[in-house]
Order: C-alpha cells, then structure tokens, then sequence
C-alpha cells in the first residue's frame, strides 16, 4: 500500500518539539485507528468521544470541487498523543488542534493527527481541518454506491455504512454521535439541504450559504447534504411538528400524493412507537436512479422518486425511532434498524386494510424465498451481508414471535420503551434481549434467541 505523509510544520526543529511536548506532564499515546467493528475494522476511532461537527462547504456542480472546513469538537477518553479520523480521497490543506498547527500524515482512509501538545484523558478539544478536492463516490463490499454521488444538476452526500468519510472527516462510526452544524455554500439558483433545521440562508457575490442545524447527536452514517433545484414545501406534523420536503424540481408533482400522507405517517408511528425522536422531520427526492436507493438520514430520509412509494416512507420514517435515535453499537446489530423498521411495515399495512402481521410472518415462513434463512439475523456472515433479507424480514420475524408470545399490551410496551430508554443513545442485540427480558420477567425468551435471533436455518416450528 502507498502511503503519502506531509508534516506541517516541517522543519527539523518544530517537529522534534511537536513529538515530545506535553503540558503538565502528560505522556499520551496514540488513539486507535479503528473501533474494531466485525464488519468494518478500519472505521471509526479510538481515544476520543465527538461532541460537535461544524462543517463549512463549498461545491460547484460543474466542476464538482468540494472546498471544506471541519472544526471538530471532542473530549479524549484517554491521554492522547495522536489520533485519527477517517477521511477518504480528497486533499488535507491543513490541521490545527487547539489553534495550534499540527502534524497529519495520510495512509488509505485514515488521517492521523499529532497535535503540539498531548492532550489529557477528559480534556475537550478541538481539531480544525481544511480539505479539498473532488470527493468520491464509493463502493460497498455489497456493491451499492454511497459517499459524494454526483446528479444530473448536483449531488448527494449518503454515508451507510461508512460513507460519509468522502466529504468530511470524522469519527466514522455508529457508536459516536454528535451534534452537527453544516453550511453549504453553492452557486446561486442551487439549493443545499441538510439535517435538521434551516437556521440560515445568505447571498453574496453569486453564491448562497444554507446553514442548516442538527441538535439531537447523529451518527457520521445518517448525515447527509443534497445540492440542485428542489421543490421545497413546508408543512407541520403532529404538535406542530416542523416538517420540511425538498423534491426535486422534475418529480414534484408527481410526488405530492405521497408527500401528503408524511403528517399522518409520523401520528399513526407515534401511536406505535411513541413521541417522534427529533425536533423536526420530512424528506429528500431526488430523481431515479441518482443512488438507487433510499436512506433513513437523520430527520429527512433521502429517496430516489421511484422509490418514494408509501411502504418505502413508512420503513424510513420508522427509523427515526428505530437506527437514528437508538443507533447500533456496531454493523453487526443492524436487524435492529432493519428488523424493526421492516416490521412497521407489516403493522401498517396490518392497521390499513392490508394482512395482518401474523400472516405476512406466516406467508414468510410457508414461502420457498430461501435467502431469508441464509444466516441469523444477529450473525451476518460478512460486511457484503448487512443488508440482506435475513437482517431484514427475519429479523422482523423476530419481533412477531416476541408479540406472540407477550401478546399486543406487552409488546407495544417493550418496542415504545426501548425506543425511550436507548433514546438518542447506541445499541447492541443483547442490550436489546436483555430489555425484553426485565420488561417481561415471566416469560421464558431463550428459545426465541436460540431459534430465530441466533440460529443457524429455517426453525423447526412458525
């Protein structure tokens, strides 16, 4: 593997000074270059916890140059000497950590930074980086697209499972979430939609700045930021909740009937899984076949138009409670976002004239679809599997058998307070097990686990 260093400063001197000092007799050492995920090793990073991302961009979509500023607020969970964060592809122009220029070198996705001074175990920080270039798009070990997708009149920034490393660095994984400020600056008649709320919005010298603000903490995976021309409508929700579309300016009329139904989407889904997460909520349609699929990004999924189908919105939506409020500890406890959020589907269409739950779980079982039962839903074979169907129809399975056995008044307790007690928090599946378990004391679950969560194959019985 090639691998490029630049050290800034360079001289000989300053760079033995920044190797060796330390305030107050701190001996750091370096952070990890990765969280250690089964999945994806490399993502994420060790030594420090994120509070704060403000991110200053800058994008043309005719040249499709990306001009960035990231000032990165983090505590350190240990005395640090350095520490990385995860950045695919584009130039680093400069770091400084506490406004003190630091050293950085580069090798593959990881940027790792050596500041003037060690930095103590619980002391906040923060790390400025200044970056460009044209960012990439990348490709999963599934074989899908996500990080920078250029469109037909701008991009989208999408980020499962780790692309959001191809225009901003970060500490790129699920089990760090932060609040995130981002402004987008583009050429005048494009618009910039992000996260969150629309906190401001400015032109000068041909160019326009959205600042868009996201308060509850999000995963590096569910930001996104999506330049062209929209329609952009804004409509209220359940107790006034603010609700923002932006639809690209091709597809808006035909996307209005669906539109429509979000406010209702969001009250029938908090009949079921209680009070919406966030301070704000909505949508991002793009044309067919921009990235060929939709994303749950935090407070306003993103989907292709031909995607945005009312089943598509429920799942999506649905995983605000279940993926970006209570976000996995690690890819391999993905079936909680999948699983649950497939299975809000089947309650649906179950409360909307459709099948019951019990019978899409019952035509399920009795099918011939054999890729369902290819591996547990807590167990995927591979990075490549994440996002197959035992993760998501088995892992919605999971949650029937758990309303058989409990019946309707139990499970609507357990699925509406594990959404309460992991609120804006991170989750794994024996977080997830043991909750049901203490909710539930007077049942025995383990034959569940075993078969269904667990086990290898088709169980023996529905």
């Amino acid at each position: 593997m090639s691998r490029s260093v630049r050290l800034v400063p360079a001289t000989a001197a300053l760079l033995a000074l920044a190797l060796t000092a330390c305030d107050g007799g701190v001996h750091g050492t370096p952070g990890s270059s990765g969280v250690h995920d089964p999945y994806f090793p490399k993502a994420g990073n060790g030594g420090y916890d994120v509070g704060h991302y403000d991110l200053t961009l800058d994008y043309t979509p005719a040249g499709r140059r990306l001009t960035g500023t990231a000032v990165i607020t983090a505590r350190a969970t240990q005395d640090l000497s350095a520490f990385n964060l995860d950045l695919a592809g584009l130039h680093v122009d400069s770091v400084t950590v506490e406004g003190k220029q630091a050293l950085f070198e580069r090798a593959g996705q990881e940027l790792t930074v050596r500041p003037h001074d060690d930095l103590s175990k619980g002391e906040t920080f923060s790390t400025t980086v200044r970056y460009s270039g044209t960012p990439q798009t990348l490709t999963d070990p599934d074989g899908s697209k996500e990080g920078w997708l250029p469109t037909a009149d701008g991009a989208v920034g999408l980020g499962e499972p780790v692309g959001s490393m191809a225009w901003f660095p970060s500490n790129n994984h699920p089990s760090d979430k932060a609040s995130y400020d981002v402004t987008v600056t583009v050429p005048k008649g494009f618009q910039a939609v992000s996260n969150g709320e629309l906190a401001d919005q400015s032109t000068k010298d041909g160019r326009t700045a959205y600042h868009w603000h996201t308060a509850q903490p999000m995963a590096s995976y569910l930001a996104t930021v999506a330049i062209g021309h929209f329609d952009i409508r804004r409509t209220t929700g359940p107790h006034g909740l603010p609700i923002l579309t932006a639809v690209d300016a091709t597809q808006a009329e035909d996307s209005k009937e669906t539109l429509a139904k979000i406010p209702d989407i969001i009250a029938w889904e908090e009949i079921n899984f209680g009070p919406y997460p966030f301070s704000s909520a909505g949508a991002i349609v793009t044309r067919p076949g921009d990235e060929g699929y939709a994303l749950e990004t935090q407070n306003r999924p993103v989907f292709p138009a031909d995607e945005f189908e009312t089943t598509t919105v429920v799942h999506e939506l649905a995983h605000q409670w279940y993926g970006d409020s209570v976000t996995p500890k690690s890819w391999q406890d993905m079936w909680l976002n999948e699983g649950f959020a497939t299975y809000a589907e089947w309650l649906y269409q179950e409360d909307h004239g459709g099948k019951s739950a019990q019978q899409t779980f019952q035509d399920l079982y009795d099918g011939d679809n054999e890729a369902i039962w290819a591996y547990p839903p807590a167990k995927p074979t591979s990075a490549a599997h994440i996002s197959d169907s035992p993760v998501y129809q088995r892992g919605a399975m999971v949650l029937q058998k758990i309303r058989q056995k409990v019946g309707d008044d139990t499970f609507y307790d357990i699925i509406q307070g594990w959404a309460a007690a992991r609120r804006h928090g991170s989750a794994n599946t024996a977080d997830f097990t043991a909750y049901v378990e203490k909710k539930d004391p007077n049942h025995d679950f383990s034959e569940i686990w075993k078969d269904w969560l667990y086990g290898d194959g088709k169980p023996a019985h529905p």
